[in-house]
Parts: C-alpha cells; sequence; structure tokens
C-alpha cells in the first residue's frame, strides 16, 4: 500500500483520565494519564484511534505490565515514574510537521518533565525528555528509559493452534558489536522472559543503535533507534501466557551508563537523547523505508552541501607514501576514474620519516613541513585544477602522545572509573577543552580551505564512561554531557560552515547513530572492506541508514584482494561512493581495468544518483548468517515513484547456483520498462506484470562475483 507521508494529527482527549493519541499516516500511538502516571496504552499500524469504537476500546490493560509507564526515570535513586501531576498539554503545527509537549510535575522530587512527541506524516515518531531541576540543589540521574512500557496484548489461543511461544514473536538486531563485523543483521526468536540488546556500555562499539520487533501472528512489524553515540540498551519483555489470559509484550530504549548518569545542575533544563519508534502492517522492507522517510525528513536535516550526500569520493592515507609527488598522480588517478573529492586521509601531520605514527601526532593538526614543503594548500590547488573538491581527515577528540596541545592541557584528560588516565580521550565536559576543538575544527576548515571534513574518533567504548567531578562536588558519569557537547560543537561547526561537506568516521562505524549523523552528510559505517562482509555490511548498513548517507569504498584497504572488480566496485554503487586507486603512482592505469572503472562511475552519476537520495531499498536476503551460507545477496534501490531502479546480485563465498531469478520490488506491474543487465551490457523491454511474476533472471558462474541489474520505465 502506497503512503503520502502527508497526515499527521494529534488527537487530544481531556478528562480524568486525558488521552494522547498520536497520529502520523498509518501510525498510532496512545498515553493515557492515569493514576499520577503517564503510561503506554497501545498502537496501531492501520491508522484506527484505538477508541475506535467508543464503548469498547482496544487499549491495552497497562495495570497487566509490571511497569506501564511510557518512560523511567530515577532521580536520586527514587522512582519519578509515578506520582505525578498533570501541568499542560500543548501542540505546535507546522507545513510538515506537529509537536505535542506534555508537561508533567513530580510531586516527589522538585522536578518538571516535557515529553516531547514529534509527527511528520511517516508511520515513526521522535520522543525526548526534557527534565528541569526546580531547584537549588543538584540532583543525580540514575536510571533513563526514553520510551517504554506495553505494546500489546494478544489473545494467541483465539488466532492458531502453535503453542509453541516463542514462534510468535521475532526480535532483529546486529548480532556482532565487534570492529568490521557491522550490520550483521539477524532474526531471533523472542522467548517468554526478558531479553535485551547493548551497545557501547559494557561491549565493544560497533552494534548500531536499533531493533525491530516483528509479531508473526499479526504481521506487524516495530522498529526503534536510539539516536545516542553512549551505552544504549533495548529490553522486550514477553510475559507469554495462552488459553484464558493474554499474552503481554513491552518494550524499553535506555541510555546506560555508571551511575550517578549525570548530575543536573540547580535550576538545569537538562534535554535527553532522541529515540524514534515507529510500526508497520507489514515487513523488515516496509519498516526499513519508512524508518528512512523519517530519518530524512525530520533527524537528518542540518543544511546540505549542495549535493554533497552523492558526491563521488576518492583519498590515500598512510598505507600510501603520501609525498606531494605521489598525492598528484593519484589525484589525476581519481579524476580519470571520475571523482568529484580528494581527501588527505591521517598521516598528513606526520614527518615522512621513519614511519607514519598518525596516532601519536594526533591533535597536532598543522600539516607537516618536511612533508608539505610548498604548504598542503598546493594539493589543494592541484584537486581544484581538475575540478576536484579537497579534503582533510581530522580526529579532533583524541591527543596523540606527540601533540604538544596535551603536554600543556593533561588535564583535558579524562580519568577512567580506576582514577587512571584515558588514552588521550579529551573530556568535553571541561569547557575549554570543547572550545579549544570547536575553534581548532574552524581553524583547519577556513586556513586549509576545506570542502569536506573527514572527522574520525579512534576509542574504545570503555573510555566514554569515565567518572569526574564536574564542579558538583560529587562524582558522575561524563557520557551524558561529554556526548551532548560533542553533538553541539559538531551542530555549531555545520552551521557555521553550511556549504562544507561533513563526512562522519569512527574507526569505521563505531559511531553511526542518529545522535551524530544530525550534523553530518555521510558516514563511514565500517573499515572492513574485504568480501564477502563487506557486502553483508553494505546489506546491513542500509537498513539502519538510508543508503546515500552509507560511505562504501572500492579497492581499498585490502578489497582488491577478495573478491572480482564487479563484486568490488557494485558494493559501492548502492550507497555513497568512495574509490581508492587501482594502480601505484610509478605506473600507469590497467586500460581494461579504468575503462570498467570510469563506466561503473557513469553509470553511479548519471543513473543511481539521480534517484538514491530519496530512494527505497529492499533487502532481498537481510540476514547476514543466511547470506553467507547460502553464497548470495540481493540488494535493490528504486525510485519512489517505480520509474528506475537497480539491483545489486552478489555471489559470496562457495556460492552454491549459478542461475538467479530476482522479483524487483520496485516496479510498478502497470508500466513497462528497459532492463539491462550490465555484465553484457544486454537490454531488453518487458513489462512490470511479467517481471513482477516472473522474475529477471541472471547467470553468476562463479563465486565472489555479481551482477547489476539496471531498469527504468518506459
Amino acid at each position: 500500500m502506497k503512503t503520502t507521508h502527508n497526515y499527521f494529527d494529534v488527537y487530544y482527549q481531556p478528562g480524568d483520565n486525558p488521552v494522547f493519541c498520536y497520529r502520523s499516516e498509518l501510525l498510532v500511538y496512545e498515553e493515557t494519564f492515569t493514576s499520577g502516571m503517564l503510561v503506554a496504552s497501545g498502537y496501531n499500524a492501520a491508522g484506527y484511534p484505538l477508541n475506535v469504537l467508543s464503548g469498547f476500546p482496544s487499549r491495552i490493560n497497562h495495570t497487566a505490565f509490571t511497569e506501564p509507564s511510557a518512560f523511567n526515570i530515577e532521580i536520586d535513586g527514587q522512582s519519578i515514574d509515578y506520582d505525578l501531576k498533570f501541568v499542560d498539554f500543548i501542540t505546535e503545527k507546522s507545513e510538515d510537521h506537529i509537536e505535542a509537549v506534555l508537561t508533567l510535575d513530580s510531586n516527589i522530587k522538585p522536578v518538571r518533565l516535557k515529553i516531547h512527541t514529534l509527527l511528520d506524516g511517516t508511520q515513526m515518531f521522535t520522543r525526548y525528555i526534557e527534565i528541569e531541576n526546580l531547584s537549588d540543589e543538584n540532583l543525580a540521574l540514575s536510571r533513563v528509559s526514553l520510551l517504554s512500557g506495553g505494546i500489546e496484548d494478544t489473545y494467541k489461543a483465539s488466532m492458531t493452534d502453535e503453542r509453541e511461544p516463542s514462534k510468535f514473536y521475532s526480535l532483529g538486531y546486529f548480532d556482532n558489536d565487534s570492529w568490521g563485523r557491522e550490520g550483521e543483521f539477524a532474526w531471533h526468536d523472542i522467548l517468554p522472559g526478558c531479553t535485551s540488546v547493548d551497545t557501547r556500555f559494557g561491549r565493544s562499539r560497533y552494534r548500531h543503535p536499533i531493533v525491530f520487533i516483528r509479531n508473526n501472528l499479526m504481521g506487524t512489524t516495530y522498529f526503534a533507534q536510539i539516536a545516542w553515540s553512549g551505552g544504549c540498551r533495548f529490553t522486550v519483555d514477553y510475559n507469554a501466557n495462552f488459553e484464558k489470559h493474554p499474552s503481554y509484550i513491552s518494550f524499553k530504549a535506555e541510555i546506560t551508563s555508571y551511575n550517578p548518569m549525570a548530575v543536573i545542575r540547580a535550576n538545569e533544563n537538562f534535554v535527553l537523547p532522541e529515540v524514534y519508534m515507529g510500526v508497520v502492517a507489514g515487513g523488515l522492507d516496509e519498516a526499513v523505508n519508512e524508518m528512512h522517510a523519517h530519518i530524512r525528513k525530520s533527524v537528518l536535516d542540518l543544511p546540505e552541501a549542495d549535493g554533497s550526500a552523492c558526491l563521488v569520493g576518492s583519498g590515500m592515507g598512510a598505507e600510501h607514501d603520501m609525498s606531494v609527488e605521489t598525492s598528484k598522480a593519484f589525484i589525476r588517478q581519481f579524476a580519470e576514474m571520475g571523482a568529484e573529492i580528494f581527501i588527505i586521509d591521517a598521516g598528513w601531520q606526520c614527518p615522512p620519516q621513519p614511519n607514519i605514527d598518525w596516532y601519536g601526532y594526533n591533535g597536532t593538526n598543522i600539516p607537516n613541513a618536511e612533508r608539505y614543503p610548498n604548504g598542503i594548500l598546493e594539493l589543494s590547488d592541484y584537486c581544484h585544477e581538475y575540478g576536484m573538491k579537497f579534503a582533510l581527515w581530522v580526529e579532533i577528540e583524541r591527543l596523540g602522545n606527540l601533540a604538544k596541545v596535551r603536554e600543556k592541557h593533561l588535564e583535558w584528560i579524562s580519568n577512567n572509573i580506576y582514577g587512571t588516565k584515558c588514552d588521550g580521550y579529551i573530556d568535553f565536559t571541561i569547557p575549554e577543552a570543547a572550545e579549544w576543538a570547536e575553534n581548532e575544527l574552524a581553524r583547519i576548515i577556513t586556513e586549509y580551505k576545506l570542502d569536506l571534513l573527514r572527522v574520525d574518533y579512534n576509542m574504545d567504548s570503555n573510555l566514554y564512561f569515565a567518572m569526574r567531578d564536574t564542579g558538583t562536588g560529587r562524582k558522575e558519569c561524563i557520557s551524558l554531557h561529554h556526548f551532548n557537547a560533542v553533538y553541539k560543537m559538531y551542530r555549531s561547526l555545520k552551521r557555521r560552515f553550511p556549504n562544507v561537506i561533513f563526512e562522519n568516521c569512527a574507526g569505521g562505524g563505531g559511531r553511526t547513530d542518529l545522535g551524530m549523523m544530525k550534523a553530518f552528510n555521510h558516514t563511514w559505517v565500517s573499515d572492513w572492506q574485504k568480501a564477502p562482509r563487506s557486502v553483508t555490511i553494505t546489506n546491513g548498513m542500509t537498513m539502519a541508514l538510508p543508503p546515500e548517507r552509507v560511505d562504501r569504498l572500492f579497492a581499498g584497504m585490502g578489497s582488491h584482494s577478495f573478491g572480482t572488480l564487479d563484486l568490488q566496485m557494485r558494493n559501492t554503487m548502492l550507497g555513497h561512493m568512495s574509490l581508492n586507486v587501482v594502480a601505484p603512482a610509478a605506473t600507469e592505469p590497467n586500460k581494461c581495468q579504468m575503462d570498467f572503472v570510469k563506466h561503473s562511475v557513469d553509470v553511479y552519476k548519471n543513473f543511481i544518483r539521480s534517484f538514491l537520495p530519496e530512494c527505497l531499498v529492499f533487502h532481498h536476503t537481510p540476514e547476514a548468517s543466511r547470506c553467507l551460507s547460502d553464497g548470495n545477496c540481493v540488494i535493490e534501490i528504486a525510485a519512489p515513484d517505480a520509474t528506475k531502479g537497480a539491483i545489486g546480485v552478489f555471489t559470496l563465498t562457495l556460492a552454491k547456483r549459478e542461475n538467479y531469478t530476482v522479483i524487483p520490488k520496485g516496479i510498478d506491474p502497470a508500466k513497462n520498462y528497459k532492463v539491462t543487465l550490465d555484465n553484457s551490457g544486454s537490454t531488453f523491454t518487458v513489462s512490470g506484470y511479467e517481471i513482477s511474476v516472473s522474475g529477471i533472471r541472471v547467470n553468476i558462474p562463479n563465486s565472489m562475483s555479481s551482477e547489476l541489474i539496471l531498469y527504468e520505465a518506459e
């Protein structure tokens, strides 16, 4: 079913137990203020308010849930989910969204809560909470669930003869949190009891904070993301019953860290991270595309840099000698390929001998005079002569042990929970440190005339949760205050330099969350570029983020040794394309190789890029482990109006067959399509109805190879 993304409304029902009904397209979510609590009252994915039958409302029975509150907050170890006083409920409506603010006062602590809900016509909403300290004392925040409470109560016995409770619900998330294993999506049976999915706190940092909950009986899918770079946890509580009693399923989206999580200063207004929640009557593809629609419209909405989400990137770093001569040779090679941006990666701060110690020199932020005797603007000017934009890599949030600023400001380096200095990790809760970092980035952008700034972040997640006295007389975890200050810096810089492209990276995909991404045009999602995992990373991370925001690399970081040339290239063509060199500076590129690269970049620029910024994405083979065991992966992107699309068909290791039939999901059966098989260049015309029934058959005779299918309505 097609939706228009133009309906949003708040249906407020006042009274002794006021109800707040949030409607966005076909999403309905309701909350009730009753007995001093704001409780979750249920969802609907077909547009019906839960009191559509006024005498028989379908709201869930909140008393059946142990923790029915729509949020969980503890102040000084005391829960303030209950004994609340209703103060106000207001809405503000604009042309493209509506925002509601519910104000509640605690009778337990001197705290005012403002619950913000933003609706924009997609089947996902934004929620965040303000905590205002109304006292002259500091208050310790010790627990936060940004969104919680019951989702459903279901009488399964009336729907099926199946009695195994694990069959009724599935939980989807990225299985692995390790470096180079980003985006490994899998469905898991939800067993009775509590299931939690954690990222960063007590875990590594490479799991994007996203989950899907699928009701296998009803065909509905819930989906959520937390916009936070620190510790996150999703918890699903499944209270499975049968026969006369319904089963209950509830949900929490939490922030995690050591306690206290933050000290809220006297009279401070503290804003918690955003969480995004949605539901569709449909499967993973419908959920992902509604999520992407919301992200594009209401989350990643800072100024764009003239189409920057899709410009073809290229670059070089410490894997090469980085001399001026080599850099110029690679600029010429990249220009021939069709690149539009040239990035000098880590190493430009270091002397050329003996080895490039970019980690130790980090924070120096001055081009090494021995490496660039005429200054780095020589390369900037050379890029511009070839019609390419110029960029530098910077890691501003960590100071290497060779950086002079570290010697001068050792007090900026945070302490871990054992009281020892972290590895160069700057504590942004120190105002002088945060001010230095922003001013330094502004200087780099201005002085070196950057068209693009690549930001890196090479930290272990255990460093995020340092403890210190931040001037309140009591210890607190720095995570919440620290990352709020980091976000503030990058968003300030993006507003100051709206025409500069901001590219995010964090040792690969260590910080791809939407809290960070709000200030960035696109992001590196992994440093692992070797097939077959490079393909499953693209597959998974284009669920979490819209494809045009997902950086994928051709011919770098060892990828040239794994898979065919076409597989390596096509893995980049369904996201944001980045190129590496195909030949050393001392020799000419292979003409056959270069011809294929130029052809592929041309297809990307002139066909795929025309619809990529608003594309729908379909994951024909969503689960990473299944892709690897079956030996194939299929990813499709399509224009929302079904006028054109591209399908990457990838064979992985130990591919079990040569022939594949792909049924496109982005076509309109009423249209006729010109279909191109890129391997041979063959084209044919076929009706949308025919390919929606019979599919498109392709032959890929070997493992670690690919076919690119292009279709366009006639």
